[in-house]
């Protein structure tokens, strides 16, 4: 093990525990932070705290975007923006206890114009 191994951030019992869905959301997870890092510290206590709560920056997608098949369930997809005055999109869908981070958007996707 090396000494500067990064420690994960625990999460309390009452919390969410965020995952990525699919490899392209782990990379832009990572795009996003190295450019608006402070946002995405708080866009991860909001999701791990309350990833539901409809606000002006985090809300569920309507018409077809509304829902994400995986396997045989059906979820709601939500949308986050990190900042309000970006471009940048995070689409999640949670399953129980578990924010399911899907894609991740440097700039707002074509599919929401």
């Amino acid at each position: 093990m090396a000494r500067d191994d990064l420690v994960a951030r625990p999460t309390k019992k009452i919390e969410f525990t965020i995952r990525f869905a699919t490899a392209g959301a782990r990379k832009g997870w990572r795009d996003l932070v190295a450019t608006v890092r402070s946002p995405m510290a708080d866009t991860w206590d909001f999701l791990t705290r309350t990833p539901t709560e409809r606000t002006p920056t985090n809300y569920p997608l309507r018409g077809e975007l509304q829902f994400i098949q995986r396997g045989t369930e059906q979820h709601e997809r939500w949308q986050h923006k990190p900042t309000a005055k970006g471009d940048a999109r995070i689409w999640f869908y949670v399953d129980g206890n578990d924010v399911h981070i899907e894609q991740v958007h440097t700039h707002r996707p074509n599919a929401t114009k």
